[in-house]
C-alpha cells in the first residue's frame, strides 16, 4: 500500500494565512502600543498649575465676565526663572522668577483670526493685593507689570491683566527658559535677518549682520538681548520677540514639520515638557483642541501687537499706557472685533510699512517673513 505524500501540503498552505494574520495583528498592536506610549509620555510632560486656579476662585466676584461665546483669551507667560540650573548665565541668580515676556493671546470665535498682544514688563500698572506661596499677602500697589508674577505668580498676573484690560483670561500657559531652547532646536532653528551685527556680553551673544538661522542658545539670547541692540528699550526688544515668534509659527506651520512624524514628535516633546498650564489645558487632548482651532487660521490673520505705550512721565525707564488708544484696543478684543493694524514694525530691518487704515496699533504678522 502506497502513501499519498501530497496530503500534508494543504495543511501547510492553510497555515500561512494564520501566520500572516498573526503577524499583521502583532504589527498593529506594536504600532498602537508605540502610539499609546508616545501619547502617555507627551501627556505626562505637561505640568498642572492648580494653585492659580484655586487663587482665582477666591476672587471670582471681581473678575470680568466673558462677553463673546467661543472666543478665547489665553495669557502666555515666559518665565524668567533665575533659580534654575544654568539660568544664571542670563542674569543675576536671585532665586526668584519673573514674567520676562507676557502675551495676551485672543482667539476670535470661529477661528477667524488670532491677535497676540505683548504687555511690556516695565509697564506701570495697578497690581491688586495678592496671595504669595508662603501664605503671606502683598499689598495693592502701583508698580511695573512684571512685579505681579514675581510676587504672586500667575494668579496675580492674571488679575492684574484683567484689571488693566477688562478682558476675562480663560486660560494661561507658562513657558520656561529651557523649554524655549528645546522647541527652537526641535524645529531645526528659526531664520532671522539682522540689519546690524549683535555683540551682547550679558546675553552671551555675538551674531553677524544678515540672514542666519538661530538655534537654542542663540535664539534665547537674541529675544532677551536689550541694551546692546537698537535703542536699548524694552519696546524694541518686544518687537524682536514678535518677529521671532512670527518666524517660529511659520516654521511650525510648514509641511516639513507638521507632516513629518520624525520632526513633529521632538517638537511636541519640547513644547509639552516646557509647559505649565491651568487644569483646563493640562492634557494633550486639550492642547490639541486648542492647536486644531489655530492651525487653519491664515498666517496673515495671526497678528502680534504691543499695547500702546510711551515712556512713563516720572521715570523714562518705565512705560505707561497711551490713552484712549489702549482702552480702544482692549474694547475691540473684549468684544471679539478685528483690530486694525496700521504699521508693521520691523525692529531688525528698521522702518515702518503702512498696511491698511490708520491705526495706533503696531505689530507684525506671522505671514511676513523677516528675510523676505
Amino acid at each position: 500500500m502506497t502513501t499519498d505524500s501530497s496530503e500534508p501540503a494543504p495543511r501547510r498552505r492553510r497555515r500561512w494565512p494564520r501566520v500572516l494574520a498573526l503577524g499583521v495583528a502583532m504589527l498593529v498592536l506594536s504600532v498602537a502600543g508605540a502610539g499609546w506610549w508616545f501619547y502617555e509620555r507627551l501627556d505626562g510632560n505637561i505640568r498642572t498649575d492648580t494653585r492659580t486656579a484655586d487663587e482665582l476662585r477666591k476672587y471670582e466676584a471681581e473678575r470680568p465676565v466673558s462677553v463673546v461665546r467661543d472666543a478665547q483669551n489665553i495669557l502666555l507667560i515666559g518665565s524668567d526663572n533665575r533659580g534654575g540650573k544654568g539660568n544664571g548665565k542670563y542674569g543675576k541668580d536671585t532665586g526668584t522668577q519673573r514674567s520676562d515676556t507676557t502675551i495676551l493671546l485672543h482667539l476670535q470665535a470661529g477661528g477667524k483670526s488670532a491677535t497676540a498682544v505683548s504687555i511690556p514688563r516695565d509697564l506701570m500698572v495697578d497690581i491688586p493685593a495678592c496671595d504669595q506661596p508662603d501664605g503671606k499677602r502683598t499689598q495693592a500697589r502701583f508698580a511695573q507689570f512684571n512685579w505681579a508674577f514675581e510676587a504672586g505668580g500667575a494668579a496675580c498676573s492674571i488679575r492684574t491683566v484683567e484689571k488693566l484690560t477688562g478682558i476675562r483670561v480663560d486660560h494661561h500657559l507658562i513657558v520656561d527658559f529651557s523649554g524655549f531652547k528645546r522647541l527652537v532646536n526641535a524645529v531645526g532653528g528659526v531664520e532671522m535677518c539682522l540689519k546690524e551685527p549683535v555683540d551682547d556680553d550679558d546675553a552671551h551673544l555675538k551674531l553677524p549682520a544678515g540672514r542666519q538661522v538661530l538655534h537654542g542658545e542663540q535664539a534665547l539670547g537674541y529675544v532677551r538681548a536689550r541694551y546692546s541692540i537698537g535703542d536699548g528699550s524694552d519696546t524694541e526688544r518686544i518687537g524682536r520677540q514678535q518677529e521671532f515668534m512670527g518666524s517660529l509659527v511659520k516654521k511650525v506651520q510648514s509641511n516639513g514639520v507638521l507632516l513629518n512624524p520624525a520632526k513633529l514628535y521632538p517638537v511636541l516633546n519640547a513644547a509639552t515638557s516646557s509647559l505649565t498650564t491651568d487644569p483646563g489645558l493640562d492634557s494633550l487632548k486639550d492642547l490639541y483642541a486648542l492647536v486644531r482651532g489655530v492651525r487653519d487660521i491664515p498666517r496673515e490673520k495671526i497678528r502680534f501687537l504691543t499695547i500702546p505705550q510711551q515712556p512713563y512721565t516720572y521715570n523714562k525707564n518705565r512705560d505707561e499706557l497711551v490713552q484712549p488708544d489702549a482702552d480702544r484696543l482692549f474694547r475691540q478684543l473684549r468684544l471679539d472685533r478685528p483690530v486694525p493694524v496700521a504699521h508693521t514694525v520691523t525692529a531688525s530691518t528698521g522702518g515702518d510699512q503702512k498696511a491698511g487704515n490708520l491705526s495706533p496699533y503696531q505689530g507684525t504678522t506671522a505671514a511676513r517673513g523677516i528675510c523676505e
